[in-house]
């Protein structure tokens, strides 16, 4: 986990959002024994959301985070806010069929409502803009889309999306890449970093203490003694295990509560290696070019919606507000980034819009996204008092909101729509630590190939 957060650090200290974000408060890191009736590890967009979910329903609540608030993918994703998942329905349908599939969109689109809400509850500042379309570079991926669109309006009612020729998306955007497009105008994009630091201004408020340079070396549940660690075994003193309370330790502070709920995604490997096995750490990057002035940036996202093709390892790019491309897409399945990754990432824009050969980069990142086997969510327990939220793969900007909303339903007590989720199947990557990221770079060349025939 260390490589990877030192890897994860280099990349974010590059960000366009962490160079535009709005000015934050500290929090201090944890020191001493605190008691609370949550720990919730991770201040990110899942944890934070359950954090002030709890909050406002009188819970005394704890966050502990090992770096900075927002410093993980929540504060450095592309921005889009899409409904469904990135697995699409299948896993929902062929696992929990269609009754419950149907459900799982229609919280989807919640997710999205949910997101809207809170900017305007909470006054969040983050430069929300409607509108998402999905693009296809080929015929291939054009029927596949097409496909897609009349199969979740016969099934799920999505009569909003909107398909568009190859003549209606170009007049979209001024791109000749592309045969067909889908627009969403339920999704959008905002600057997430902004977002998640009001909605941690929003847990605050309500309650919530967050400490920040607080990593979690170790988790005991009170029912049934399950300790991991980072390091050497870390035990809890036998009078402590015995009062029947959660334990959560870092370095200089303990939290005893009476439930815990994981939400760090990669960032918690070593505190919990059987969640671990079952995501994958995969590398995404993005590029922000000098601003382009209103009138070009325009003209090449006329309605300014963001945008993702529906290749294996897509582009996604959208116009942030101060008119700069926003440029995002390849992928790496280690802990090592390209090489020269602005020149790199330029690239794979030129070749969606040539005109901007004479555009500068300003800014590179990228950060990691924790996928699952299957690309659908998993959300679960560990322990009865140990609740965790992992998975999005790569789709979790408006659906980790929902996410921390389901979990602080279930440890208050109303579990039927998370337990929806704790339904689905998920089996590890195979190879175990040594073996999984070779073995699954040999999987996406596969798909990759699969997709260039």
């Amino acid at each position: 986990m260390m490589r990877l957060q030192r890897q994860s650090q280099a990349l974010v200290e590059q960000s366009y959002y962490q160079a535009t974000a709005h000015a934050a408060p500290s929090h201090a890191p944890l020191e001493g024994v605190a008691r609370a009736d949550v720990c919730i590890v991770g201040a990110g967009l899942a944890g934070l959301s359950a954090a002030l979910e709890l909050a406002r329903r009188g819970m005394k609540v704890v966050v502990l985070e090992a770096m900075r608030v927002g410093w993980g993918a929540s504060g450095r994703n592309g921005g889009q806010a899409l409904a469904g998942y990135a697995s699409e329905m299948k896993p929902f349908e062929q696992q929990l069929g269609q009754t419950a599939a149907h459900d799982a969109w229609e919280m989807s689109l919640e997710a999205l409502r949910l997101m809207q809400t809170r900017i305007t509850q909470y006054a969040i500042d983050c430069d929300w803009t409607a509108g998402a379309l999905t693009v296809a570079v080929t015929s291939k991926k054009a029927r596949a889309l097409q496909h897609w669109v009349e199969h979740m309006q016969a099934r799920y009612g999505a009569h909003h999306l909107e398909w568009l020729d190859a003549a209606a998306t170009r007049e979209l955007l001024d791109t000749r890449r592309y045969c067909a497009g889908v627009m969403d105008p339920l999704g959008g994009h905002l600057h997430p970093l902004n977002y998640t630091l009001g909605l941690a201004r929003a847990a605050a408020a309500a309650g919530a203490i967050l400490h920040e340079g607080s990593e979690v070396l170790a988790i005991e549940s009170g029912k049934v003694g399950v300790v991991a660690h980072t390091q050497d075994p870390i035990r809890f003193p036998a009078t402590t295990r015995a009062s029947g309370l959660a334990r959560v330790r870092t370095a200089h502070g303990e939290v005893h509560c009476d439930h815990i709920l994981l939400a760090g995604n990669t960032q918690l490997g070593a505190v919990a290696p059987q969640l671990a096995r079952r995501i994958m750490p995969v590398g995404t990057y993005i590029i922000a070019t000098a601003p382009l002035g209103r009138e070009r940036a325009q003209g090449l996202i006329r309605n300014r919606a963001c945008v993702s093709d529906n290749q294996f390892v897509l582009d996604y790019y959208r116009l942030a507000a101060d008119d700069r491309l926003l440029f995002g897409g390849r992928v790496s399945y280690s802990t090592v980034s390209p090489r020269d990754l602005a020149a790199t990432m330029r690239q794979g824009m030129l070749r969606v819009f040539p005109q901007l050969a004479d555009v500068g980069v300003t800014h590179a990142w990228g950060g990691f996204v924790d996928i699952t086997m299957n690309r659908a969510p998993d959300f679960g327990r560990i322990a009865p008092d140990i609740t965790y939220l992992q998975g999005f793969s790569g789709h979790g900007l408006a659906l980790t909101g929902l996410a921390g909303q389901l979990a602080a339903e279930a440890i208050a007590g109303q579990a039927e729509r998370f337990d929806l989720f704790t339904r689905l199947h998920h089996r590890p990557f195979p190879g175990g630590d040594l073996l999984r990221t070779p073995a699954l770079v040999l999987g996406m060349l596969w798909y990759r190939l699969r997709e260039l025939l």
